[in-house]
């Protein structure tokens, strides 16, 4: 018995041991990236204009100081706060590199059942006629969109339904809850986004998907703007590599500025039970994108897009089969020094 209570005691210290952050700049846990790297067979490149990268065979992470953004093997990947710099060492949030870089560079093959119905959901409707430019609404290109995109998923194999086949409000809950009532294995949210400032500067996609726990969303002062747990986070690691994708996708093919995959506790999201994502699919409001997107050949190119993530997505995880190599635990980074 007295054997026993010493090696609980023993094993709560280990446990308590390996939990302990890296540093605390900011007031929040951060760990040295060159300490991480060099556990996980990543090699430092030369410095460029201020950005840090490291790499190995398949994998490559840049972060610049002070960023909210990660790139990910050519993808922007916002993060829930900023690249530190601490004497010429960059560190990054443990929360971040948990929950964001891992999960992307680490990327698990998920067994699972075949992807076969996918709820696409256009954005707005009805009395909501989300974004307006000159008289063109949101809602009329979001529902035309989804046509295009149910279109090609339909040739593809999968089974499509539509939270609205026409002008119609849906109430923001029940579009989420059609799929998880219709047992839907994916929801993708269909929208076209706005800026009052830089119109002619500001384009190109965003693609969101759900928060995690205890990081402040990419609009953070918007909706659903807090840190704590929905439904929807039970499978944000999915969810994140289905945006991530469908953003590589977007931004390959469309050809525009990378606005990165963000976070976002939007009501379409937080209830899903399935991977879900948000795809602002290009900016209405600038004077080049805004006119492309309200060409019908332009809309199937988008939805050729994200149909190739999803794609993509589906023949990452449906399919049994041995994941990488798993990440050195963060423990690792635990005995990073501060730097202060």
């Amino acid at each position: 018995m007295i054997v026993r209570c010493w090696l609980l005691i023993l094993l709560s210290f280990a446990l308590f041991a390996a939990a302990a952050p890296a540093a605390f700049i900011r007031g929040h846990a951060y760990v040295a990236v060159a300490d991480w790297a060099a556990a996980n067979g990543f090699h430092p490149l030369a410095r460029s204009r201020g950005a840090f990268t490291w790499t190995n065979r398949s994998s490559r992470l840049t972060l610049e100081k002070d960023s909210h953004t990660a790139q990910i093997n050519g993808v922007n990947v916002a993060l829930a706060f900023p690249v530190a710099l601490e004497k010429g060492t960059p560190f990054v949030a443990q929360l971040d590199l948990a929950k964001t870089i891992e999960p992307l560079m680490f990327t698990p093959r998920f067994a699972g059942k075949r992807i076969f119905t996918i709820v696409l959901d256009p954005g707005h409707g009805g009395k909501d006629a989300g974004n307006h430019v000159g008289y063109h609404a949101e809602k009329d290109y979001t529902l035309a969109l989804a046509g295009a995109l149910r279109a090609q998923l339909t040739n593809a194999g999968f089974n499509v339904l539509l939270t609205r086949s026409g002008d119609k409000y849906v109430e923001l809950d029940a579009r989420p809850d059609l799929a998880n009532r219709r047992g839907a294995d994916l929801f993708v949210s269909l929208h076209f986004n706005a800026t009052e400032a830089g119109k002619s500067e500001v384009n190109g996609p965003e693609t969101y998907c759900i928060t995690p726990v205890g990081a402040a969303s990419s609009n953070a002062q918007g909706e659903g703007a807090n840190h704590g747990a929905c439904l929807a986070n039970r499978v944000e690691n999915k969810s994140l590599l289905l945006a991530y994708l469908v953003q590589k996708s977007l931004v390959r093919t469309l050809g525009g500025p990378d606005r990165s995959v963000r976070r976002a506790r939007f009501a379409v999201l937080r209830d899903a039970t399935m991977p879900a994502i948000l795809v602002e699919s290009g900016y209405m409001t600038h004077p080049s994108e805004g006119r492309r997107i309200f060409d019908a050949g332009y809309r199937r190119l988008i939805a050729s897009a994200i149909a190739h993530g999803i794609i993509n997505y589906q023949q990452l995880t449906a399919v049994p089969m041995t994941s990488k190599p798993k990440p050195a635990a963060s423990r690792s980074a635990a005995r990073a020094k501060s730097g202060k």
